[in-house]
C-alpha cells in the first residue's frame, strides 16, 4: 500500500533576493502482510513514475510504518520526493 501526503515549503536562495518553493511529497511503502519483501523492481517502479512527473528523489528513510491490522507497525519505507513549484 501507498500512502501520499503533499507539503508545501518555502526556501529562500543564497542572496536572500528570491523565494523559491518546493513541493514535498512523502510516500510509505510497507512489506506485504503475508511474508512479502519489497522488491527492487517496485521501488524502481514507484521512483521513475515520481520522474516522469518531475519529483525526484530527496531521501529514502527506512523506518516503522503502521500496518492495516493492529497497533504495531511493519518495516517499510519512508520515500521523500521534491520537485520545484512555480
Amino acid at each position: 500500500m501507498v500512502a501520499l501526503r503533499d507539503v508545501v515549503v518555502d526556501s529562500l536562495m543564497d542572496h536572500g533576493v528570491m523565494a523559491e518553493r518546493y513541493e514535498y511529497k512523502v510516500v510509505e511503502l510497507r512489506e506485504k502482510m503475508i511474508g512479502g519483501k519489497m522488491s527492487g523492481d517496485r521501488l524502481e517502479g514507484i521512483l521513475n513514475d515520481h520522474a516522469a512527473q518531475g519529483w525526484r528523489l530527496k531521501t529514502i528513510t527506512s523506518a516503522d510504518v503502521k500496518g492495516r491490522v493492529g497497533p504495531g507497525g511493519v518495516e517499510g519505507l519512508l520515500v521523500t520526493f521534491e520537485r520545484f513549484r512555480g
